[in-house]
């Protein structure tokens, strides 16, 4: 299992909406994600300076493949097309990355 976080900032004008999206998610979008090998999955708002942070928990033996299986799947595009624009991608981020990859430098279970 590998844990998994990253980041990205919110539209202030957006926070509404994306909360809304999330506390109704998409049937086919959450089957999707747990098809792709992803448990544990959590994302938290820091307000007012509106930075989501996500968290989960990778089970598959190919991370690239199964984020490529999810990429193509018709109804998580449709659910990216309506999340995106609520997003706002760090300037820092890597080339790539819509949401930044953190590096974990703790943990304890």
């Amino acid at each position: 299992m590998q844990r998994m976080g990253m980041v990205i900032g919110l539209n202030a004008d957006k926070v509404a909406e994306y909360k809304d999206l999330h506390a109704n998610a998409w049937p086919g979008v959450l089957k999707m994600i747990t098809e792709c090998n992803i448990a544990n999955y959590s994302i938290y708002l820091k307000e007012p300076e509106n930075l989501l942070f996500g968290y989960w928990e990778y089970h598959g033996e190919d991370f690239e493949a199964d984020a490529a299986k999810m990429a193509a799947d018709p109804e998580t595009q449709r659910w990216w097309d309506v999340c995106m624009p609520c997003q706002k991608p760090l300037e820092t981020r890597k080339k790539g990355e819509w949401w930044a990859i953190m590096d974990e430098v703790f943990h304890l279970d």
